[in-house]
């Protein structure tokens, strides 16, 4: 007979078939765990963008299933990114719906919730216990309101402290809590000041290897990507996914401004985000020709616009050690195009491209090592690529999608 599957109920701001890489993440997710779980998901209807299609403004709750999934699409409202209360209301409109969507869930056996939105997905989550009696698995893929303080979004103590307040309480409910990457780990311990941590355990995200790749720069469709926004004969340095407050990029476009004459080189910017329209307004101020723009691209088409690249800029601010992990390094390993680091050091990207040795790093906040190592990378171009294609090899060895799933697989199972 065979054995019947526990029910899991997974909340998640984004997901399919939203382009963010966690919406990617958590959807491939619930299809590696699909097998041995019944799986429900309570997440806004497509908004990512800021703007909802009409045919999801109509009702309060939409059910579909999607791959063997089932999916409770909860009603938010448009949104303006750049706007703080826009952003706010629709978090908030998120998080109450999808409480009221838990009671429609039924009982469950485990609950599992991301920090996203920040602490209040920790507070979702433990709600959700108590509604369906589950068990929590609390995913943190950044740390709040660590990550607010890094970038200066809030200054205000008494707010800060209540939010720190609130998501350990979330970490102390649940059953097992999941970190990103190592420094993460460690930022989860100083937090309960190594005394009473929770059951934690650390499980890298991906990109899955097998459906991005690496391809020639003579493949039909990465020469399409590379004409199609004038690229052709270009030695493309990319920054592919958000263009968010937590990279530094106000402050990498002034050092790209330095290479304005170097006509050979296209400085590529693909994606969106709250810094897009302020670096495009310095780089047309400043004239800079050799910078481009590009839109998000759909998960089917992102393997040809990563490979388009001759080297990848993988980047974070100060103070994102520990808080954050950039997961664009895994599509830049997954392609084995060598990485431009601007990170700090013993970071768990920092250390993943220096174990691999797949490109070259420099310290975050440290301009001059960054504009040093930008001009050697330019001059070398061709052997320095031929260097460090070294990527793929440490992903398939350490990083791939199976193996994430399979340890989520075994750490859910241990806490029965």
């Amino acid at each position: 007979m065979k054995k019947k599957k526990k029910k899991m109920l997974l909340y998640a701001n984004y997901f399919y078939p939203e382009v963010s890489a966690t919406s990617q993440i958590l959807t491939e997710l619930c299809q590696g765990l699909k097998e041995w779980y019944d799986i429900t998901v309570i997440c806004a209807v497509p908004c990512y963008t800021g703007q909802i299609e009409e045919k999801y403004k109509k009702k309060k709750y939409y059910y579909e299933e999607y791959d063997g999934i089932k999916i409770i699409r909860v009603r938010v409202k448009d949104f303006d990114k750049k706007n703080k209360k826009s952003r706010v209301y629709h978090i908030m409109s998120y998080f109450f719906n999808a409480i009221l969507a838990s009671f429609k869930a039924g009982r469950q056996d485990i609950v599992y919730t991301i920090s996203q939105p920040p602490v209040l997905g920790g507070i979702l989550g433990n709600i959700g216990r108590i509604i369906t009696k589950g068990r929590l698995i609390y995913n943190i893929q950044d740390f709040n309101p660590e990550q607010i303080v890094a970038v200066n979004y809030s200054k205000n103590k008494l707010i800060l402290k209540l939010m720190l307040l609130l998501d350990k309480h979330s970490c102390k409910k649940s059953s097992l809590v999941i970190t990103v990457g190592k420094d993460m780990q460690e930022t989860l311990r100083k937090r309960f000041k190594n005394k009473n941590v929770p059951n934690n355990v650390v499980i890298n995200n991906w990109m899955n290897e097998k459906e991005v790749y690496p391809l020639d720069k003579t493949n039909k469709k990465v020469i399409s990507f590379r004409k199609k926004y004038n690229l052709e004969d270009k030695f493309i340095i990319m920054y592919s996914g958000n263009l968010g407050l937590y990279y530094d990029l106000e402050n990498l476009i002034q050092i790209i401004k330095d290479f304005k004459d170097e006509k050979d080189i296209a400085f590529v910017f693909v994606g969106g985000g709250t810094a897009k329209d302020s670096l495009i307004a310095f780089c047309k101020i400043n004239k800079l020709e050799n910078v481009r723009f590009i839109p998000y691209q759909e998960k089917k088409d992102l393997i040809y616009s990563l490979n388009s690249a001759d080297i990848h800029l993988v980047v974070n601010a100060r103070g994102i050690k520990g808080v954050s992990v950039p997961s664009k390094i895994y599509g830049c390993l997954a392609t084995n195009v060598p990485i431009f680091g601007i990170l700090e050091r013993g970071s768990e990207a920092w250390n993943i491209i220096e174990e691999s040795n797949c490109g070259i790093l420099s310290e975050t906040g440290n301009y001059q090592e960054i504009k040093k190592n930008l001009r050697k990378v330019i001059k070398e171009k061709q052997e320095f690529i031929k260097k460090h294609e070294t990527g793929r090899k440490y992903l398939e060895e350490h990083l791939t999608m199976d193996k994430s799933i399979e340890k989520y697989r075994r750490e859910i199972e241990k806490i029965w």
